[in-house]
């Protein structure tokens, strides 16, 4: 997913003033390619190739492949593709916990990364890194990372999800994001990867005004994500701002075909959500 951050809107600006990734995963430089082609995504198209310059961060939700993939080619363009003689090289900013961050480097991309002519790569020398400290756990015991700004407008905390259990709940790193407009107090929810999380999750998605929740659409025993089935338990109220992402190439089928009755609707790609319409 792609945030921007715009002090005047798209509708007078050519470019958000701040960009930050929610993750990048393997199909992501082909999203970043077609989503280019936009002519309202025209700042990310660099002479028909894409404009990695224009991303300014990425937070990292955690380490499949379909949500780190990208990462290794976004590092190396940013790191060797030729800059114009004005333009000053700059690293990507980064963002996620110390231990999120270790891994990331040590079992997913230093076996791709850490070899360059004349000497050994660490992950800052693709990306400058922003370390999340740990905050205090809220009142179902969940932990959380500090919060952390965009255009000092916008606050984004991280809370972690239950997406997979080693040993114990939380125990393997997994995020969504609380994201809130500390002008107007309107705030969004985004999940990240979970298994369905209510009690948890209730007092965000009270808050939020919109909410972006991850989908399994077919059911399964011992889920790693939120089933639809699920999903279709919350209030109505909640249901009406939730729109449903990470869902399976059927999404279009008539088995879904009540979806916009029941939901906000599937996330579509290339279009913009705002937090403050």
């Amino acid at each position: 997913a792609l945030i921007e951050a715009w002090v005047d809107g798209p509708e007078r600006q050519t470019a958000p003033d701040e960009t930050m990734l929610i993750d990048f995963g393997g199909t992501g430089p082909l999203a970043l390619y077609h989503l280019m082609q936009q002519p309202e995504y025209a700042y990310l198209n660099d002479s028909g190739r894409i404009n990695y310059s224009a991303i300014d961060k990425v937070f990292v939700t955690h380490l499949h492949a379909d949500h780190i993939g990208g990462l290794e080619e976004m590092g190396f363009i940013r790191a060797y593709s030729k800059v114009g003689e004005c333009a000053p090289r700059t690293r990507p900013i980064l963002i996620g916990s110390a231990s999120m961050l270790t891994k990331l480097w040590k079992n997913c991309l230093m076996g791709g990364m850490e070899a360059k002519t004349g000497g050994r790569a660490v992950l800052d020398d693709y990306y400058e890194l922003r370390i999340l400290a740990d905050a205090a756990p809220d009142a179902t015991g969940r932990p959380w990372l500090e919060a952390f700004p965009m255009l000092d407008r916008y606050e984004i905390q991280p809370f972690a999800t239950d997406h997979l259990t080693i040993e114990r709940k939380y125990d393997w790193p997994s995020f969504g994001l609380s994201i809130k407009d500390i002008q107007t107090g309107q705030s969004a929810c985004f999940s990240g990867d979970s298994k369905f999380e209510p009690q948890a999750n209730g007092p965000l998605w009270q808050q939020a005004r919109i909410i972006f929740h991850e989908v399994q659409l077919h059911d399964q025993s011992g889920p790693v994500h939120a089933l639809l089935s699920e999903l279709r338990t919350l209030p109505e109220d909640i249901r009406r701002k939730l729109y449903l992402y990470h869902y399976t190439d059927d999404w279009d089928s008539e088995d879904f075909a009540d979806i916009s009755r029941q939901f906000a609707g599937f996330a579509q790609p290339a279009t913009r959500y705002a937090l403050c319409p």
